[in-house]
């Protein structure tokens, strides 16, 4: 689940005609009529296929972390993700306007499964590592390169529909995915999990591949996202300026997980070097006032990071705890998540009917509240008298928080946004999304590792008897929590009182 991945990616499509006929996808001209058929179930299989790995992983991770005796690299395996997704996503972007999105996916594919298989086949910890951040390029540009695929492609009565196929496609992969991914870990092993996928890559790809090329190869046209210019530059300098300002948040990022987890003294340098990369290049992407929390649309940018990012890097933990603190099968582990899928739509849709819309950012505060209620419950099952079935209902309730929240965040950025800055302020709620991520998933694992998490982990998967390493989780959890309750906090900031269109970049 990353802002990064498309679960929190959430978009607000332009206005459709009513009675055009796009609940009927069979319907003449539909989402799956001839014209567009195979382009549609190519695209729709490619992300419920990347949406199934991402749901999965999380299940398999705690195992494949023990064997290759890389518990203490634990939260890299995530982050490292997060981090070359975000890259992926501006070079994406850059790419299809310049030469349009056929090439971008091919290479997001190629990369996606590359990584699956390099981290599959992983003999050390920092090889499954490298293979997950190669993973997370080729993520990054697949799910931009399919959305300029969908604003060419497709005429502006049936983009609705088709970004709905994308939302729906996560669905089904949150409730099932990690139960699958747990059995297949304990029946065929955690491997399976990775190389399994790139073979049912092929089937999708052959079908969506040309028809890409048919309706949506070449430059951009008229009616491509042009990144806006802040000192008058031309679309090629701006562009460049955002792919180096995107390496730099990337290498920032890299050096603080380095640093946060080395713990030496020595890694204080590569610290300092990464927030001195990190910092202003994230004051360049995203909008002016994001770290302050002012009022508009810098409150819901930085809203969405603080939902994303201490929920993913909570769940993130929750497997590796049930797995070594409680004894739990990865089966059962994965198990406890499922919920959160169904419960994550429900709330979604809570958000999104007509009666609920004067009351948004009371449902943001809500959401908000759910989800660090969410997380400040999970580590109770440290205590052997809790029963584990406690953070199975604990994150139905936080998934369905993150519904209200991530789903009012992109309906209130584009209120917020004036036409010509809907591009650019999107851009910002995932850079927020991503970059939230890494840096919170960066901080839980120092916390986890300097309190003797690394030394988690036997055999059987039950942890060791050191009294640090229940600490050591419930480091974690309970920061995340607090970093949730600051986010109910923005979520009263969210109204521009001055109800101009956008807040200043």
């Amino acid at each position: 689940m990353t802002a990064l991945e498309p679960r929190d990616a959430e978009v607000t499509p332009p206005p459709a005609d009513p009675h055009a006929p796009l609940l009927d996808g069979q319907a003449e001209g539909g989402v799956l009529g001839k014209e567009h058929r195979a382009l549609t179930t190519g695209m729709v299989s490619v992300v419920l296929l990347i949406a199934f790995e991402a749901t999965a992983v999380g299940t398999a991770m705690p195992v494949a972390a023990r064997e290759l005796h890389g518990i203490a690299l634990y939260a890299f395996a995530f982050s490292a993700y997060f981090t070359t997704s975000l890259f992926g996503m501006v070079v994406a972007g850059q790419w299809s306007d310049r030469r349009g999105p056929l090439g971008a996916v091919a290479g997001g594919i190629g990369a996606f499964a590359a990584g699956l298989l390099m981290s599959g086949t992983a003999s050390a910890m920092w090889v499954f590592v490298l293979g997950r951040a190669v993973q997370g390029l080729g993520g990054g540009l697949v799910i931009v390169a399919l959305y300029v695929v969908v604003s060419r492609a497709y005429p502006q009565r049936l983009q609705p529909a088709i970004m709905a196929a994308f939302a729906a496609s996560w669905v089904i992969p949150s409730v099932v995915g990690p139960l699958a991914s747990g059995t297949i870990t304990e029946h065929l092993g955690w491997r399976w999990v990775f190389v399994g996928i790139p073979a049912l890559v092929v089937a999708p790809l052959a079908l969506a591949l040309p028809a890409i090329a048919r309706t949506a190869a070449g430059p951009a046209g008229p009616m491509a996202p042009v990144p806006p210019s802040e000192d008058g530059a031309g679309p090629a300098a701006e562009g460049r300026r955002g792919i180096r300002l995107a390496l730099g948040i990337s290498l920032g990022a890299g050096l603080l997980q380095y640093a946060g987890q080395d713990l030496r003294p020595l890694s204080a340098l590569p610290g300092l070097a990464g927030a001195a990369l990190l910092v202003p290049c994230a004051l360049g992407l995203l909008p002016r006032g994001t770290y302050r929390a002012a009022r508009g649309l810098p409150s819901v940018v930085l809203l969405r990071g603080l939902a994303a990012g201490s929920f993913i890097a909570a769940e993130s933990f929750v497997p590796l705890m049930l797995v070594t603190q409680r004894g739990l099968s990865p089966t059962m582990a994965g198990l406890s998540l499922a919920v959160g899928g169904a419960t994550w739509a429900l709330g979604s849709y809570v958000q999104s009917r007509p009666r609920t819309e004067p009351y948004r950012e009371r449902l943001v505060v809500l959401g908000m509240l759910l989800i660090a209620a969410a997380i400040a419950t999970a580590p109770s099952v440290l205590i052997e008298a809790v029963p584990v079935w406690i953070v199975a209902v604990a994150w139905g309730f936080g998934c369905f928080g993150m519904g209200l929240v991530l789903g009012s965040t992109s309906v209130l950025l584009f209120k917020l946004s004036a036409p010509h800055e809907a591009g650019a302020n999107s851009a910002a709620l995932q850079i927020s999304d991503a970059l939230s991520n890494v840096l919170l998933l960066a901080a839980g694992g120092a916390a986890f590792a300097a309190l003797g998490g690394g030394a988690v982990g036997t055999a059987h998967g039950v942890a060791a008897a050191s009294g640090s390493h229940p600490v050591a989780f419930a480091a974690v959890f309970l920061p995340m929590a607090g970093v949730a309750l600051l986010g109910a906090w923005v979520g009263t900031r969210l109204r521009d009182p001055r109800a101009s269109g956008s807040a200043a970049r």
